[in-house]
């Protein structure tokens, strides 16, 4: 009780006392911040820095048994946000398994997520992966997984509310352009695809909540993002609808079980890279430069018009605001797939698995260990592969994420883990967002 009062003085004034906004949206707002304030006593952990205990057993808790006192990583926040359901750690749960590890370039700047009973609705979860860049890359990652699901689920919140709620104020439909089309990842589907209203909602809350969570990076204080910025792979599982959203070149692949029961991989993404000709047709028009270095003839960059910087290796972002006025958007795409009794798990991934390992190859690993240590198992395969077929070049920052689809048939998975994802900053991550998160409603981006 005593963090909610520290919480409410901290954000009290900003809410009510600042005169922003019409009463109602003060209300609102305030409503909204004291329904975060009663979820404080509950379930499991977040914090600004990005750790604490989530509801799974990892080597903290192990440490605890040994003196009785747990020793806080540097950087991290003396303030616990806790939320049933949400994990951000290395470890497992009976449905997900989560690992990170940090490379040898640096400071770790890979984040990822699980997020049961999302939203308090049942039989839903969201996961995500979130891989930053540049000199701050490892703070927005964090921003974003922290405040872009609150701000996904208020959308869908106010859909579920109101079903006009994808219409325009005239009653007409919303339009989209071909960036904005929600994608259909399912062979055995029709191509006359008729969308249900969770998955019209849902596409529709994915393109606001980008928007949102792209101008609050804009205007945040204390995160730089000029040049920097983050990619995001999501899901959101609720019963047999997988809806994905993907900003960058992290990836989602589908474990599933062929015609003749073979396993194979379906992948659900696609890595939205600068040389794709859509990509490269939106970043031209707008003046921005596409063009491999000589020394990387195959990783196409985005640069300014007039400046060989800052050779951005993807063609989607959340931040790099250098880079949105010549072509870079965070539009996310949107897909879809009607999930089968074959489906198996969903791996999310960033980019350090996938440059080492094929997507069959993932699924491989992922199917051949145990549930509780299959992302540990993942990522410690990319690392070996990385030493292999690397040696000269540094580790990559490896994050998994393992969400399995159907129900365990093992005997209850040991959720446990050897080690805390590390720590990827000194200074925490401003969660000052987490309070204000409902009833914002703007129209999605809409980018040439």
């Amino acid at each position: 009780m005593t963090q909610a009062v520290e919480v409410l003085n901290r954000y009290g004034t900003d809410l009510v006392g600042e005169g922003r906004g019409s009463d109602s949206e003060c209300l609102a707002g305030f409503e909204c911040f004291l329904n975060i304030v009663r979820a404080l006593g509950m379930g499991s952990c977040i914090t600004e820095g990005g750790s604490g205990s989530p509801p799974l057993l990892t080597y903290s808790q192990e440490l605890n048994v040994d003196g009785g006192k747990r020793r806080r990583l540097r950087g991290s926040s003396t303030m616990d946000y806790k939320v049933p359901g949400r994990m951000f750690l290395n470890g497992s749960s009976e449905i997900a398994s989560m690992y990170c590890k940090q490379g040898k370039k640096g400071i770790n700047q890979d984040a990822m997520l699980v997020w049961e009973n999302f939203g308090s609705k049942e039989d839903t979860v969201f996961c995500g992966v979130f891989d930053g860049h540049g000199p701050y890359g490892h703070r927005v990652a964090k921003k974003v997984r922290d405040s872009f699901p609150l701000k996904l689920n208020a959308q869908w919140d106010l859909h579920c509310k109101n079903k006009d709620g994808f219409n325009d104020q005239n009653g007409a439909a919303t339009s989209y352009n071909s960036e904005e089309q929600i994608r259909l990842v399912d062979e055995n589907f029709d191509h006359e695809f008729d969308e249900t209203y969770t998955i019209s909602a849902l596409r529709e809350s994915y393109l606001k909540a980008s928007k949102i969570m792209d101008k609050e990076l804009k205007l945040h204080r204390d995160i730089d993002c000029f040049c920097s910025g983050t990619t995001a792979v999501t899901l959101i599982k609720q019963g047999p609808d997988l809806v994905v959203g993907n900003v960058g070149d992290s990836r989602a692949v589908l474990g599933t079980r062929d015609h003749d029961n073979s396993l194979i991989a379906v992948q659900l993404t696609i890595d939205l890279k600068p040389n794709l000709p859509k990509e490269e047709e939106r970043i031209k028009l707008r003046k921005g430069r596409v063009f491999s270095l000589k020394n990387e003839p195959d990783v196409a960059r985005v640069w300014l018009p007039n400046s060989d910087f800052p050779g951005l290796a993807m063609a989607r972002a959340f931040g790099d605001f250098c880079l949105k006025d010549v072509g870079l958007i965070s539009v996310p795409d949107v897909s879809y797939r009607r999930l089968t009794e074959k489906d198996e798990f969903v791996v999310l991934a960033t980019d350090g698995i996938w440059d080492v390992l094929s997507n069959q190859e993932v699924v491989e690993i992922v199917a051949a260990a145990p549930r509780s240590i299959a992302a540990r198992v993942l990522v410690e395969s990319a690392v070996r592969s990385w030493r292999a077929k690397f040696p000269f070049c540094k580790v990559d920052d490896c994050a998994a994420v393992c969400l399995f689809l159907n129900s365990n048939t093992e005997s209850k998975a040991e959720h446990a883990t050897t080690e805390l994802m590390p720590d990827a900053s000194k200074n925490p991550v401003d969660q000052s967002s987490l309070p204000s998160e409902n009833g914002i409603g703007v129209e999605a981006e809409k980018q040439p």
